[in-house]
């Protein structure tokens, strides 16, 4: 039924009869089907894709935006969620140019009264508005966004003191109070939304309004709006939750106007924090609640409120150590729900729980009160280490509270690639390391106190910085052996510690930790990171694929004994997940360690490519007959390396493959077409001659791809990266009938849309085919498609462009083609294309001279990223199959400027006096120097 509708959605007014369906409809089910399929077909289609079809007619479009948003107030609120989804989904695109009417349609709803109607004004804005928060600041979106105001300010702040006055209307009545709260909560994020890129005049001129209500409803309590709820948070815990956030914005950005209102708020927000409860529905509420302290205490101007001693102490007594603790919740996520757990304190993702938040208060207030601060913690910490020395089993919970503040207290700044890069001079962190982590990792089981194991893992990660080398080495087969423990947790840990050791840097740029060092342990650390994949939980876990990826990398021959057993372990993995591929990063990291594996064994052994491509082809033959789009473009990827490995041979296997590689429906996904370029070039280069003997019927069908690629804007680098395998491997007899229709093509698409992308590789392909067939070839089928042609391509595009073209590899390409022209090429000499000479040895000494010109006109700063829209694998470059940069002019020409010295040479001598006499009338003094330099480095003179 779905691919049905899939098909007929190209079809005029089906969104339409969509929307017809979900206001007619009689059953509930049918409504709502229809309202999410419709959302997603705005998703899929309404964005206009450049060198795409427009996938919805003019018409449609213009009908939708008529009738949406009368449609999605009168719905029902789960159907209006939807529509309103779809609104700001159309908004995105067509919203203000497109859709000039959309505001005032929207705030004439305020009028109605009807708080159904006005919450769903409320939630589209909100959608429509949210992603202010974080658009980079432009021209056109501060346009945007004082249009918006010009339109909503006003009555959205005539909302919210109506809504405030009728809360208190109607303040008995608990139905009424939840849709008016539900009304606060959107007004309080609409109110973030537009305040985030700049304070509005309009705002800073109603500060009073705002702010007085804001901190009247954060220090109002009403018994009906409380829930019995523990986990869920309320209204009430929702809205207060907001206005923190909206203060602490206030407080951060526009610190001056805000400051009158400031200390009301933060008393008021203090007084919560004391009273508020350990339950998980306060979480959102607690931490943002802290995060406005934060933000607030490390502000000079506002740090007199903090300044005395016994508020310091009674914050760190109150605030933070309390919401340190390992709450029962937290044990349970630790034990039933660890990816989630892991994510939150490993990835960041934890921005809105109690402990981040408390983190990032001790860091807040170091910074002006470091001291104090870690003067009152060392007492915490010490009385929390000795309370768990008395009865470790029963108060495990106190040295995990100890390590998680010794931890917040000592890192200063942090990033994931190098952990603590600054650390708080008070805190001994070796010390500590060694009198209180380290027994907790040597103890004889890994699986007594998992929380502590953790903790301690994630000790040496963090500071891997700062404690010293013989340490971390110390710690190493410790690591290694948690990577046996029961716990999700604790062996992830252990292999995501194990891999960031394995990344430090140490002197000259080398690995801190050494191949040789690891020795030992190779075996041992091989197995126990296999074997972590087979214990329950982490058959797919990412941080072990990671780990197992980076020991290779580490490692490099010293792996070589164990690949048989290694390579048979990998593609058994890939066999299994390939059935139903979840989670893309772990299948990055295993197809990394295939190509690890390959490259390693193969450097030491090159005939070895052999085995493994028995390994495994019979894998990859069944992805790509089962169609798993996501590892299409990895398999693509690794048979290219494998290619890349043989001699000048292609093997039978993969001329079998070869014309399956051209089927158009491989080239429609875009996440398919740099691995499919790359394993073509691949082809090409190491087999060019069996193509054109045993697969010549198969040419068109490659031109046929470079036809394609070549249409489109986003992939025509791709286009040019296949032609230029073709010119420089391919017999020349193979192509000869095809040359002047792949000009034509070229030109084609010149007139129709010349971007710089374009100009820059197709100057690298004409001179490309100069090196290749020689200049005069290259004016005869210029002149053979249209007279003259030749000398308008190089008026019009050679000597204006060439500057434009950038990389090494491609500069010297153009160098030595340009140079063929000039000197190779005898039209040059005699016929109305001589005018040309001078002019084109300026720009060739230009493009050796000039800095890059790397100008992009305005219309085409977009057009490199082309988004997709819908779920497309996105092609991810794996970095173990790197391909080496190729040169096809390095056999023949070394240094450009002195093979131009030694050509111009070659051609003086055959027509004395000539080129000096051009030279001299008519080179720019400039150019003439340089070019007397060439003439000197290469030791020639010109006759």
């Amino acid at each position: 039924a779905e691919k049905f509708l899939e098909s007929v959605e190209g079809s005029q007014n089906y969104p339409l009869l969509l929307l017809t369906l979900l206001e007619k409809s009689q059953e509930n089910v049918i409504k709502v089907c229809a309202s999410v399929t419709f959302k997603n077909y705005i998703k899929r289609n309404w964005r206009v894709v450049e060198d795409e079809p427009n996938k919805i007619c003019e018409s449609d479009r213009i009908a939708i935006k008529a009738n949406i948003v009368p449609l999605m107030l009168s719905s029902p609120e789960q159907i209006q969620k939807q529509l309103s989804d779809a609104i700001s989904i159309i908004g995105r695109e067509d919203f203000p140019q497109k859709w000039p009417d959309l505001l005032t349609e929207m705030v004439n709803r305020f009028q109605s009264g009807d708080f159904h109607v006005i919450n769903g004004v409320l939630r589209t804005a909100h959608s429509l508005f949210k992603r202010y928060r974080h658009e980079f600041k432009s021209n056109e979106l501060w346009t945007e966004i004082k249009l918006v105001l010009d339109a909503f300010a006003l009555p959205l702040t005539n909302l919210f003191k109506a809504t405030i006055e009728l809360c208190s209307t109607h303040a008995n009545d608990a139905s009424a109070l939840k849709v008016l709260f539900s009304s606060l909560i959107l007004i309080a994020k609409l109110f973030y939304s537009l305040n985030f890129q700049d304070l509005p005049e309009f705002f800073e001129d109603n500060m009073e309004t705002w702010m007085t209500n804001f901190h009247s409803l954060l220090t109002l309590d009403n018994k009906l709006l409380q829930t019995d709820d523990e986990e869920e948070a309320g209204l009430l815990e929702l809205l207060k939750s907001q206005i923190c956030d909206n203060a602490a914005l206030y407080a951060q950005k526009y610190d001056e106007e805000f400051q009158p209102y400031l200390p009301r708020f933060v008393t008021a927000i203090w007084n919560l924090l004391v009273t508020t409860g350990q339950e998980v529905k306060y979480d959102l509420l607690v931490s943002n609640a802290i995060q406005f302290l934060a933000s607030v205490c490390e502000r000079p101007h506002y740090k007199h409120l903090f300044e005395d001693q016994n508020t310091l102490t009674s914050i760190c007594e109150k605030v933070i150590v309390p919401n340190m603790e390992f709450r029962a919740a937290d044990e349970e996520a630790f034990e039933d729900n660890s990816e989630e757990y892991i994510r939150r304190d490993l990835e960041g993702s934890d921005i809105d729980t109690r402990r981040r938040a408390a983190c990032d208060l001790v860091r807040g207030l170091c910074k002006f009160f470091e001291g104090p601060v870690t003067g009152i913690f060392s007492g915490y910490v010490n009385s929390m280490l000795q309370e768990y020395a008395k009865n470790p089993s029963v108060n495990w919970k106190h040295k995990d509270a100890a390590i998680y503040l010794v931890t917040s207290l000592a890192s200063k700044a942090q990033t994931q690639k190098h952990g603590i890069t600054q650390a708080n001079e008070l805190v001994n962190l070796t010390e500590f390391f060694v009198n209180h982590i380290q027994p907790d990792l040597k103890s004889a089981t890994v699986n007594e106190f998992p929380v502590l194991k953790a903790d301690g893992i994630k000790y040496i990660m963090i500071f891997r910085n700062q404690v010293p080398k013989e340490q971390l080495l110390v710690s190493i087969p410790l690591l290694i052996n948690h990577l046996q423990a029961e716990s999700i947790v604790v062996h992830t840990y252990a292999a995501h510690a194990l891999e960031r050791l394995f990344t430090m840097r140490g002197t000259n740029n080398a690995t801190l930790i050494t191949a040789a060092e690891m020795a030992p342990f190779v075996e041992v650390l091989l197995t126990n990171l296999f074997k972590a994949l087979t214990l329950p939980g982490s058959s797919e876990n990412e941080y072990i694929m990671k780990a197992i990826m980076r020991s290779f990398s580490l490692l490099q021959e010293s792996i070589i004994p164990y690949i048989p057993s290694v390579i048979t372990q990998l593609t058994q993995k890939l066999l299994a997940v390939s059935k139903n591929p979840s989670k893309p990063h772990f299948n990055h990291y295993m197809f990394e360690s295939i190509c690890l594996s390959i490259r390693i064994t193969c450097k030491a052994n090159p005939e070895a490519v052999g085995s493994f491509e028995e390994a495994l082809f019979l894998v990859f033959t069944e992805i790509l007959q089962n169609d798993v789009q996501e590892f299409i473009p990895y398999v693509f990827q690794v048979m290219s390396l494998l290619l890349e490995m043989h001699k000048n041979e292609i093997p039978s296997s993969y001329m079998a493959l070869f014309p399956h590689l051209l089927q158009p429906v491989l080239w429609e996904r875009t996440g398919n077409i740099p691995p499919l370029v790359r394993l073509l070039q691949a082809y090409l280069e190491r087999g060019a001659s069996t193509i054109a003997s045993a697969a010549a019927d198969k040419i068109p069908g490659l031109l046929g791809v470079f036809q394609k690629l070549i249409a489109s804007k986003a992939n025509d680098h791709q286009g040019f990266y296949l032609l230029n395998s073709i010119i420089e491997h391919m017999p020349p007899e193979s192509v000869d009938q095809y040359r002047k229709q792949i000009f034509i093509l070229l030109f084609q698409r010149l007139q129709n849309s010349k971007t710089t992308k374009f100009i820059k590789s197709f100057l690298v392909f004409i001179n490309l085919y100069c090196v290749r067939y020689g200049a005069l070839a290259l004016q005869e089928i210029f002149d053979s498609i249209q007279p003259k042609m030749f000398g308008m391509v190089l008026e019009k595009i050679i000597i204006p462009e060439i500057q434009k073209v950038s990389g090494q590899v491609e500069k010297k390409i153009c160098a030595v083609g340009i140079t063929k022209i000039l000197t190779e090429c005898p039209p040059m000499m005699d016929t109305e294309y001589t005018k040309l000479w001078i002019p084109l040895l300026q720009a060739l000494i230009g493009l050796f001279e000039l800095p890059e010109d790397d100008t992009i006109p305005d219309e085409e700063h977009f057009i490199d990223i082309e988004d997709t829209p819908g779920y497309q694998t996105a092609f991810s470059q794996l970095a173990f199959a790197g391909k080496k940069e190729h040169d096809p002019v390095g056999q023949m020409v070394n240094n450009p400027r002195i093979h131009l010295a030694q050509s111009l040479h070659k051609l003086s001598t055959a027509c004395p006096g000539r080129v000096l006499s051009m030279l001299s009338t008519s080179l720019n003094a400039e150019a003439l120097q340089y070019l007397q330099g060439y003439l000197q480095a290469a030791s020639v003179s010109l006759l």
